[in-house]
Formats: C-alpha cells, sequence, structure tokens
C-alpha cells in the first residue's frame, strides 16, 4: 500500500507502507548507523520520535533474542530505504515487519531518504506524520503534534514497579550501585555488571534519600528520552545526590541533569546526534575516541562555571560538551554512549572507572575505621 512520511513544514515523501497498518507520528530524526537497528528501535531514548535510518538496506539479518535494549519498540514510526522482507541470518527469530506489527508500529520504506535527511538537517528536526491516504491531511496531523518538550517522555518509559529490580555479578563482594531509570538500556546495565557492580534499578521518581539508603556505594544516572530543561523534580533529586558527595556517574539524559545541577545550560541541537561514528576529544588523554551517540539535547561549551565543574570530553563536530567532572565532588559524566550498542568499544572503560572510585571510598572507609579503632 501507498504511504507517506509528512513533515510539519509540508514536505511529504512517499513510498510504501509496511509493520502496523496504522498511522502515527512524532519528532523525526535520522539515524546514520550502518547496524543495529533493533537496538535503535528498542532503545527508550527514541520514545516519541520517527526513526529515518540512511543506512540504505534495513532488516536484512532480522530480529534476535537477548538483542533488544528494552521490552518494546519506543519510536513513534520508523522510515527505511530499502526494506529486507526476507532476513537471512540463521539466528533470527523473525523479521523486522513482524516485529514492527506486533509492537503497533507503522513504518514506510522506497523513501528517498537522503532528501528527507538533508530536509532535516538543513531545515531542522521537525513533527512528523507516516500513514496512508490524504498527504495534506497527515501535514495537518503533524502540525497538531505537542512538541517533544511539552511531554514528560521519562515518566513513559522509565519502570513503573515500586521498589528497584537487581542484577547481580558472579564476581564476590561487589560494588553496590543504585540506578536511576530514565529509560535503561539493558546494555548499560549488562556493562556496570561486567565491570563487578551489583545494580538495583529504581523509578525515575526516586528520592534521594531512598536511593542512598542501604547497601549504595554509587549512584548511576541513566539514558533517556526528553528535553531535561522540563525535568526540574530530576535535576533537584541530583543535585541532593551532588551534596551527600555519592560518587555519581552519568550517562546521556544522566549526564545533561548533572550538568544542569551544576549550574549548567542545556540547549536543543539542530538535529541531534545519532549515530555510531561521532568523534569526542577526551581532553585527559588527547585521545580522539568514535563513540555511539543518540541525543537531541546538549549542554553547549561555555556553560559550564569552572568553579563547579570542567569539561573532559568535546564533540569534534560541534564542539559541544561530551564530558564533565564535577569539582570537589565524587561525579562525572558523558553525552555519548560507552556501552556501544551499537557502536564502536573505546569508551567501555569508562565503567570501570566508575567501579574504581567506589573501590576508593570504600578502601579509605576502611583505613579510617582502621585508625579509628587503633586511637581507642
Amino acid at each position: 500500500m501507498r504511504g507517506h512520511i509528512a513533515l510539519e513544514n509540508g514536505r511529504i515523501f512517499t513510498g510504501r507502507l509496511l509493520g502496523a497498518p496504522l498511522a502515527a507520528g512524532g519528532e523525526v530524526v535520522f539515524h546514520t548507523g550502518m547496524t543495529g537497528y533493533q537496538e535503535i528501535l528498542t532503545d527508550p531514548s527514541y520514545a516519541g520520535q520517527v526513526v529515518v535510518f540512511t543506512a540504505a538496506h534495513i532488516g536484512n539479518y532480522g530480529m534476535h533474542a537477548g538483542d533488544s535494549e528494552s521490552e518494546r519498540v519506543h519510536p513513534r514510526a520508523v522510515v527505511v530505504r530499502d526494506f529486507c522482507r526476507r532476513n537471512y541470518h540463521r539466528g533470527s527469530e523473525h523479521n523486522l515487519d513482524h516485529a514492527l506489527r506486533r509492537a503497533g508500529v507503522p513504518a514506510v520504506s522506497d523513501v528517498d531518504t537522503r532528501a528527507l535527511t538533508i530536509a532535516l538537517r538543513d531545515g531542522g528536526v521537525c513533527r512528523g506524520f507516516v500513514g496512508a491516504g490524504d498527504p495534506r491531511e497527515l501535514v495537518e496531523r503533524a502540525r497538531a503534534l505537542p512538541a517533544m518538550d511539552k511531554v514528560d517522555w521519562v515518566s513513559r518509559v522509565t519502570r513503573t514497579t515500586a521498589g528497584p529490580y537487581e542484577r547481580q555479578p558472579t564476581i564476590a563482594d561487589p560494588c553496590e550501585v543504585a540506578v536511576l531509570d530514565y529509560g535503561v538500556k539493558k546494555s548499560i546495565l549488562d556493562c556496570l555488571v561486567e565491570a563487578g557492580c551489583r545494580v538495583r534499578v529504581f523509578p525515575a521518581s526516586t528520592g534521594a534519600d531512598e536511593l542512598l539508603a542501604g547497601p549504595t556505594e554509587g549512584v548511576f544516572l541513566s539514558n533517556g528520552p526528553g528535553d531535561p530543561a522540563t525535568l526540574p523534580h530530576l535535576v533537584a533529586t541530583v543535585g541532593r545526590l551532588l551534596a551527600a558527595d555519592v560518587p555519581l556517574f552519568g550517562i546521556c539524559l544522566g549526564h545533561q541533569l548533572l550538568a544542569r545541577a551544576l549550574g549548567a545550560d542545556t540547549v536543543k541541537l539542530p538535529f541531534g546526534h545519532h549515530g555510531a561514528n561521532h568523534p569526542v576529544h577526551n581532553l585527559a588523554t588527547g585521545r580522539v575516541e568514535i563513540t555511539s551517540q543518540n541525543h537531541n539535547y546538549a549542554v553547549p561549551d561555555g556553560s559550564l562555571d569552572p568553579r563547579r565543574a570542567l569539561v573532559t570530553h568535546v564533540s569534534l563536530n560541534d564542539r559541544s560538551v561530551e564530558g564533565l567532572r564535577a569539582v570537589g565532588r565524587d561525579a562525572f559524566s558523558v553525552q555519548f554512549h560507552p556501552e556501544a550498542a551499537p557502536g564502536p568499544s573505546d569508551s567501555l572503560h569508562l565503567f570501570h572507572a566508575f567501579r574504581e572510585r567506589m573501590l576508593a571510598r570504600r578502601q579509605l572507609a576502611a583505613t579510617l575505621k582502621e585508625r579509628h579503632a587503633a586511637a581507642n
């Protein structure tokens, strides 16, 4: 069936419908990665968006058990150039069309995604609607959609059951990490566990006192969707965690919330960073790390007060702040995704650096306890 992706600015791109037989819309973004569509589609950070894949062929290796980043597909719709209805990987459970139908997510293929990507690059991200019928009606439906900053997307993707769920590493005496789930990816939890952490995952609304109760040695601030400037309640929680001086590690939205808690600004990027080959300059080592990224908001260059935080990583594409370290507090964060799912593994060392910070705190506490005992 013939279908369209209609943008709020009146641009219309025509192709063939697949996936769920319905219409849906959201903020349209493009992703430049060559592989990893399953991880991208199940990443909660894409909630409320329409994802345009710039890779020419999508769906050729199917959908695999264990590779999803969450339990469901999060984008509102998908746009591709060449959709492979058959997949050729022996480990595939089912094809992408089946996964989209089961998730209730429409898609359109045979679209000139080069032209669509250029339109988004030149005009900036905008709202769009995917569906059949009169494309002029789709344009009006796109214009009627709420802006991303008018919806609390974090509340729609965070876990809703009270209390945490846990994951246990195989090593003895692991570090105890409380994870604030703003839309956390499974691969991030995997990396924390592999680095030697027992993780307890809490809903985004959890207060600082509950996070710090029990055996917590560090707090992780996860990735997630939406505009950090519209989440002052989450910023306030991060501020209280900073005041408690517990080791903090943030990724993506967690990085932005930490930056705002330290007094910095965040801004919306013209068309976001969505891909697996973004170069980032590590100012501590001088090395350039190739990173996976997925965000529409960023901490602008010059926004951080050097008395409160220092820049540790810088984007070589637009000079936005890709990493920071708090002054006088054991807290750091990065804008990119070191878990590399999908993407390169240049920055996996950050998970081990977080564990080393917690172990150093543990050793210091043990030393002080021994000295106190000896003094008495």
